[in-house]
């Protein structure tokens, strides 16, 4: 179905967060400027209009901005970490102020739902809540020594320059989900976020500003660098300065993050790709599954790691929740994304509308079969070409094209025998971000959780793949990366481990026993 727009002042939302005509690609946190790098234009998906355009790092602005950082680090890390809990407190304080026009922006300049782009700046709010906390909880452990008149214990220390590498699909949410952590570990930041939605990245730095000057906070613990990949990006991967690089994308990003970071034995936290898996069981609750699938395969309009990309049905109840999935796409309702009624927006430009039609030809070429949608939109209320008509497709799990992340909303539909070969052809796959499984057996959702079930790094049980919560790690395993973002001890990623020994006695005696005669 067809909705009509509504129309947003943008020119307002724009103001209040800072935006202007041309923006600063360049950060330090209390100041910022225009780079003398490139210029990028950053166009709306949602109507295709030039929305404002930011002046790039160059080599040398990055070189400023690093250089800042290292001393910023100095001062920042001796800064007793519950006060640095509450500067990240007055940050989610800020961004509270500006929800509705961060989020916006977000919906805009993305493609995302208004109430998705809302739900991305919450997070960054329920973030700084959890780091707030953590502050006064970087615990680490005390072991007993085998000499005597000794004690063991080990500690925590801050890491460095965490550079984050954030991905369009979530433009702000990631950035917080690794700032807010880093900032109380001791950490200060650098941003390079995606060239696809740099103004959210502006807006960011724009709304942090006030807070940061007024805590006397050093410049270069909250920085940004926006350029392209082949010249910032790259000469940031390779930087010995920056110790921990964090960077969520595709999982070709990924290869190229872990090689050129692993090559100076940095670290990394991987936030890859996701080829997401749910299986409906005959004794589910197919009311309940079928909300899940939907939010999970049209949310975002498919274009999150954890969207919802296969189905895998038991052949008792495949055709009738077949048929209740068509009769709910059927009901979608597709337009501009600020226009609440809607359900879903735009992909985010036409290479990945390219992406999703070269897919459809794949599913057909190889055997498959389409049963709604795939169509790209056209007429006036479709100007920018990144609409499309969310897919279902019927396959074989063994089908090449399934084996690959789609960044759209085209869903796969298989069956099932038994919950054994469910889960096989469930893990079948070389992604393993999120799973679920949708049952009332307790044996059943038991068996997806044990050692012989899922083996992603998330599964879930009668709730859908899509919609992590900040209290835990979030993050896969296999091509997903292995890395951990967010809540439970990810935390320890962005600090370095110590063991210490302290000997309270008048003697040394040597561990095993050795003894040395002088």
């Amino acid at each position: 179905m067809i909705a009509t727009d509504n129309r947003i002042d943008i020119k307002k939302i724009l103001n209040e967060l800072g935006i202007e005509a041309v923006n600063p690609g360049v950060s330090t946190g209390t100041n910022s400027w225009k780079g003398s790098g490139s210029l990028i234009e950053s166009y709306s998906p949602v109507d295709g209009e030039l929305i404002a355009s930011v002046q790039t790092a160059s080599k040398a602005d990055y070189e400023k901005v690093i250089s800042q950082a290292q001393e910023a680090f100095k001062t920042w890390r001796l800064l007793p970490a519950p006060k640095r809990g509450e500067i990240v407190r007055q940050v989610g304080e800020a961004l509270r102020k500006h929800k509705e026009a961060l989020g916006t922006l977000v919906s805009y300049e993305m493609g995302k739902s208004y109430q998705e782009g809302l739900g991305e700046v919450q997070e960054m709010i329920d973030i700084c809540d959890f780091a707030v906390g953590l502050s006064r909880q970087l615990y680490g452990l005390t072991m007993h020594s085998e000499r005597v008149s000794h004690r063991m214990y080990e500690q925590w220390h801050p890491l460095g320059i965490v550079g984050i590498v954030t991905a369009f699909n979530f433009p702000v949410a990631v950035w917080s989900w690794n700032a807010a952590i880093a900032w109380i570990c001791g950490d200060v930041c650098l941003l390079k976020p995606s060239s696809k939605v740099p103004l959210c990245a502006v807006a960011i730095q724009n709304i942090l500003q006030d807070t940061l000057k007024a805590n006397n906070v050093p410049e270069g613990v909250a920085s940004m660098v926006i350029g392209k990949s082949s010249e910032i990006g790259d000469h940031m991967l390779q930087d010995k300065r920056i110790p921990l690089i964090s960077a969520t994308g595709s999982v070709k990003l990924g290869r190229r993050v872990a090689s050129m970071v692993g090559e100076r034995l940095g670290k990394t936290i991987l936030e890859l790709g996701g080829n997401n898996g749910i299986i409906i069981s005959a004794k589910a609750d197919l009311d309940m599954a079928l909300r899940a699938v939907v939010f999970g395969a049209i949310g975002t309009a498919g274009q999150r790691c954890t969207s919802t990309r296969r189905l895998i049905i038991h052949e008792s109840i495949y055709d009738t929740f077949k048929n209740k999935l068509l009769a709910a796409y059927q009901q979608l309702r597709i337009g501009n994304p600020l226009n609440e009624e809607n359900h879903v927006g735009p992909l985010i430009d036409t290479a990945a509308v390219e992406d999703f039609t070269r897919a459809i030809e794949a599913v057909k070429a190889q055997g498959g079969s389409i049963l709604y949608g795939g169509e790209v939109l056209s007429g006036e209320e479709y100007t920018s070409g990144c609409y499309v008509e969310p897919c279902i497709a019927e396959v074989r799990p063994d089908m090449s094209i399934v084996q690959e992340e789609t960044f759209a909303p085209l869903v796969y539909l298989m069956s099932y025998r038994d919950q054994e070969e469910a889960i096989a052809i469930h893990n079948n796959v070389p992604q393993g971000l999120s799973s679920a499984i949708f049952s009332n057996d307790l044996l059943e959702t038991e068996n997806f959780l044990s050692h012989a079930g899922s083996d992603c790094g998330i599964a879930n049980v009668n709730i859908g793949t899509s919609g992590a919560e900040i209290g835990g790690a979030f993050g896969g395993e296999k091509e997903t990366g292995g890395g951990r973002e967010s809540g439970s001890d990810a935390w320890k990623a962005y600090m370095r481990r110590q063991t210490n020994t302290i000997n309270y006695g008048t003697e040394l005696p040597l561990a095993q026993g050795i003894k040395f005669d002088f």
